[in-house]
């Protein structure tokens, strides 16, 4: 199933910034999910990861983009600058404290028995917003994005307010009150 919209609508930010809840609430909302379900559910995303695998190799290979019309997908900001120009995008980018971030990339990292990057948190922190503000200069420079930046913890302690403002940032398609209960509060647990 498709909506009927001119824009391929695109929940992004960064990793563990709270992109899978996003992409739930949408798609309850009513606008379909473009995913593979190829990672599974697990304890650090209980309800999935909502990823596509064609969206990340976007930059060698875009064909899959036509068929993302009226749905929504999730990519990782970094793969935005991959998106071709003809077509419409509008992206909501979830922001999340990175303090809060980095906490939940490192107990995800240690339940699966990997290692994460010999860096340190001040590091990793000013990465993090050096890529992030190269991104925002980046974004606004583009014709054909559209962006809508929401911050996780609203979206946690306020979902019907900001449920109602990506409603309105994508045309008044979604059902509201479907998306907001789509919003799991027990599921923010590393806090700061």
């Amino acid at each position: 199933m498709t909506m009927n919209l001119p824009f391929i609508t695109i929940v992004s930010g960064l990793p563990r910034s709270g992109t899978s809840m996003m992409m739930q609430a949408i798609e309850a909302g009513g606008i379909p999910a473009l995913t593979d379900n190829i990672r599974k559910k697990d304890e650090d995303n209980p309800k999935g990861y909502y990823e596509f695998e064609l969206a990340k190799k976007t930059k060698d290979d875009p064909s899959w983009l036509p068929s993302a019309r009226g749905k929504v997908v999730k990519m990782v900001y970094a793969l935005l600058y991959d998106l071709p120009e003809e077509y419409e995008y509008c992206v909501i980018f979830m922001r999340r404290n990175i303090n809060e971030v980095l906490a939940s990339q490192k107990i995800m990292l240690q339940r699966s028995g990997k290692q994460g990057a010999n860096i340190s948190d001040e590091k990793l922190t000013e990465l993090f917003k050096a890529q992030l503000e190269k991104f925002d200069h980046w974004i606004k420079t583009r014709k054909n994005f559209s962006i809508l930046p929401v911050d996780y913890k609203d979206m946690i302690t306020s979902p019907k307010v900001q449920c109602e403002r990506i409603n309105k940032f994508l045309g008044g398609v979604l059902d509201i009150d479907a998306s907001v209960a789509a919003v799991d509060p027990s599921l923010y647990r590393n806090r700061t």
